[in-house]
């Protein structure tokens, strides 16, 4: 592979281990799509979500090498992290992607390094992560294509809805937890950066998360643009000591306590925001520091919220509105000792988690009902409590 300053690129063909395979080769006496099914199935993936994979990866082989003429602005999605996200078509193909431009002040060395290293999203296919079509680097920007999700991510979902209701949580909850699981026992990748704009979902009900922290040179060059994502860092993390995948599990309570009462919730909201969220019948149990101002949670300056992670007691779900199974889940997420903690295993194994697997949400129908989407499958019309 050889890579060049003006367009480096890389886009290599669906993989089993390290040997490649294509339409036109076999694998021990089989073809690539009966490897391709063999490895899908390991993942314990359902027949649907299987099929959905499959359709993915025999349209990512089509595709080719991805250059920047190929690719046609149709929109943009967001902006985050050091980069904006575009919507685009893929003009050979056809293909709708997500392409997420990063701008970096780096020496060529280094982009040419963080290409390799992104490489890697080449093996990450499961159903509870985004889907990654190549990378490559242009006119001093690396651009990420990405699968399409048309919901988009839960950030801006939370702002069309206010707040996402428990049984929606539960199974979102889930699959990001299933999609946390299979980064760290396939690949020894932890997120790094779990918060509600790197969960997306689509109008085929499908959850998905995205930008997981592969490459480690892209992570340090672009340390001094994630001051958004340190508001959800851990405290361990926060004060430069060690951290693990245990980290991301404080992540994602904290998000939950977010998309469940519809703000972020440090510092933590009084009895009179949190009344005027829920009703004013409601049990609220609000922060008592909070109250006294009567004007809900006072604007904090970003060092300011940071030492209050490090050094107040972590945010709590309010009384009388969630199932105490719900409260539970978030307060084993929320411990500020690491070790003390809930891990991937228990929390997948958690009655709160349990419940939500057992019960028949219609996501795709509350995605489309809250986003103004045409239903891809036929969803049902009661909204979820």
């Amino acid at each position: 592979m050889t890579l060049t300053p003006r367009n480096t690129t890389f886009n290599e063909t669906v993989s089993v281990k390290s040997s490649p395979v294509n339409r036109h080769s076999t694998l021990v006496g089989k073809t690539s799509i009966e490897v391709l099914q063999e490895r899908l199935e390991e993942l314990g993936m359902d027949d649907t979500q299987r099929k959905r994979m499959e359709f993915f990866l025999c349209q990512k082989e089509k595709i080719g090498e991805l250059t920047d003429d190929d690719l046609e602005k149709l929109g943009e999605l967001g902006a985050g992290n050091g980069g904006v996200v575009m919507k685009v078509r893929h003009r050979p193909s056809g293909l709708i992607m997500a392409r997420k431009l990063i701008h970096l002040e780096v020496k060529p060395a280094i982009k040419k390094q963080i290409i390799r290293e992104l490489k890697v999203l080449h093996e990450c296919n499961f159903a509870h992560i985004v889907g990654f079509y190549g990378a490559f680097y242009s006119d001093g920007e690396i651009s990420i294509c990405m699968e399409y999700m048309d919901g988009g991510s839960l950030d801006l979902i939370l702002k069309k809805a206010g707040r996402i209701p428990e049984s929606i949580l539960g199974t979102i909850t889930s699959a990001v937890l299933k999609g946390l699981s299979y980064l760290r026992d396939k690949h020894a990748i932890m997120h790094r950066d779990v918060k509600p704009s790197n969960i997306l979902v689509n109008s085929g009900g499908e959850i998905k998360i995205c930008d997981f922290g592969v490459s480690g040179q892209l992570i340090d060059s672009m340390a001094n643009s994630f001051v958004g994502t340190r508001s959800y860092m851990s405290p361990e993390r926060l004060q430069g000591t060690h951290y693990s995948v245990q980290s991301d599990i404080w992540s994602l309570g904290l998000s939950l306590v977010e998309m469940a009462i519809g703000m972020y919730p440090i510092p933590p909201p009084d009895a009179k925001t949190l009344a005027a969220i829920f009703g004013p019948n409601r049990n609220h149990d609000g922060d008592p520091s909070q109250q006294a101002n009567g004007n809900g949670p006072r604007p904090m300056a970003i060092f300011e919220l940071l030492d209050y992670i490090v050094n107040e007691p972590p945010p709590k779900l309010p009384s009388g509105i969630f199932s105490d199974e719900f409260k539970d889940f978030v307060d084993r997420c929320l411990k500020k000792n690491p070790a003390e903690r809930a891990d991937l295993k228990t929390l997948m194994n958690h009655e709160w988690i349990r419940r939500s697997e057992s019960e028949d949400n219609d996501i795709a129908g509350w995605v489309c009902r809250t986003m103004g989407l045409t239903p891809t499958t036929p969803t049902r019309t009661n909204p979820p409590s």
